[in-house]
C-alpha cells in the first residue's frame, strides 16, 4: 500500500510541477504474505522477496538503459536489494561503481545468524555489501558486493542490534549516528556521506527510508524509533544530494498508510523527493 499512498499523495504531479518527465511503471506483483508460509525461520519469506527483487532488478537496468532516473517506492526496505541489484548489472557492464547513501534508523546490517527476528528487511544493506545468503547477495549476477563499504554510507542510526555491529564493521561502510548528527550536524555529516559515495562512483543511489525521520514528523512506518531526523535536517539531506549532480537513482520505503495520520509521512515523502530532484527554496 506504500505505493498506492505516495500516488496518493501526488508524487508525480510534483516531480512534474519540478520539469520532469514522469513514467508510471506501475507496481510489481507482490504475493500476499497471510496467504504464503514464510518458510526458514532465519530468512522468512527469502522465496518470493527474491522474486519481486529480480522482477525489480530488471526493471531498474531497463530503465538505467533509456537513460532514465529510477524512482522505487516501497514497500519494506527489502526491495533495496532489487534496486541494487540493477544498478550493479547495469555499471557493471560499463565497468562502473555505485556509491550508495542509505538514510535509515535502522543499520539494517544482520544476517541469518544475527538476526532476532529472520525478518528480510533488517538484513537488506548487508546483503547490498556481501554478506548473506548467495540468493540475494549473487542477485546482480557476480560473487562481487553490489556496493562496495568504501563507497557506501548509512546516515541517522539509532537502533542496532548486537549481533549486527560486527557486520557494520566488517563492511567497512560509512555509519553516521544520530549522536554524529547531534554533535557534527547535518551539513557536515551529509559532506561526509556525499564523499564517500562520489569518490570512484558512476553515481550515488539514494534509499530514503521514513522511519529516519522523527516519529512526531513521520508517524506512518512500520518500525518508528524516537530521536530521529528532524524535517529540516532530512530536507538539508535532501538538498544536498541535490547539489550534487550525481543522484542517478533512488527509493522511498517504509510508508505503511494503516499506520499513518491522514497520510502525513507519504506527503512528507513526496515532499523529500521533490528536493532531492531539484525543487529549492529560491
Amino acid at each position: 500500500m506504500g505505493p498506492s499512498a505516495l500516488r496518493g499523495a501526488g508524487i508525480g504531479d510534483a516531480l512534474r510541477a519540478l520539469g520532469h518527465e514522469v513514467e508510471d511503471l506501475g507496481d510489481l506483483p507482490v504475493k500476499i504474505p497471510e496467504t504464503q508460509g514464510p518458510g526458514d525461520p532465519r530468512l522468512k519469506y527469502l522465496r518470493e522477496i527474491r522474486e519481486v527483487c529480480e522482477l525489480l532488478r530488471d526493471r531498474v537496468a531497463e530503465a538505467l538503459s533509456r537513460a532514465r532516473l529510477p524512482l522505487v517506492l516501497g514497500g519494506d526496505h527489502s526491495i533495496a536489494i532489487g534496486s541494487l541489484a540493477g544498478l550493479a548489472r547495469h555499471h557493471a557492464a560499463r565497468r562502473g561503481r555505485v556509491g550508495l547513501i542509505w538514510i535509515d534508523a535502522h543499520a539494517d546490517a544482520n544476517c541469518s545468524e544475527s538476526s532476532p527476528s529472520g525478518n528480510i528487511h533488517g538484513m537488506s544493506l548487508a546483503v547490498a555489501l556481501g554478506i548473506g545468503p548467495a540468493e540475494l547477495t549473487e542477485l546482480a549476477g557476480s560473487s562481487e558486493p553490489m556496493v562496495e563499504g568504501a563507497r557506501a554510507a548509512v546516515v541517522g542510526v539509532r537502533a542496532v542490534d548486537a549481533g549486527e555491529r560486527g557486520n557494520v564493521a566488517a563492511t567497512g561502510v560509512g555509519a553516521f549516528t544520530m549522536r554524529d548528527v547531534d554533535e557534527r550536524g547535518m551539513r557536515a555529516v551529509m559532506e561526509e556521506a556525499i564523499k564517500r559515495a562520489s569518490a570512484g562512483t558512476a553515481g550515488i543511489h539514494v534509499s530514503l527510508d521514513l522511519d529516519s525521520l522523527d516519529p512526531d514528523y513521520a508517524p506512518g512506518v512500520g518500525t518508528p524509533v524516537p530521536g530521529g531526523l528532524s524535517y529540516r535536517e532530512a530536507h538539508l539531506a535532501m538538498e544536498m544530494l541535490a547539489d550534487t549532480g550525481r543522484v542517478i537513482s533512488a527509493e522511498l520505503v517504509e510508508v505503511n498508510p494503516i499506520l499513518d495520520t491522514r497520510n502525513r509521512t507519504a506527503a512528507l515523502a513526496v515532499e523529500l523527493v521533490a528536493s532531492l530532484l531539484g525543487k529549492k527554496i529560491l
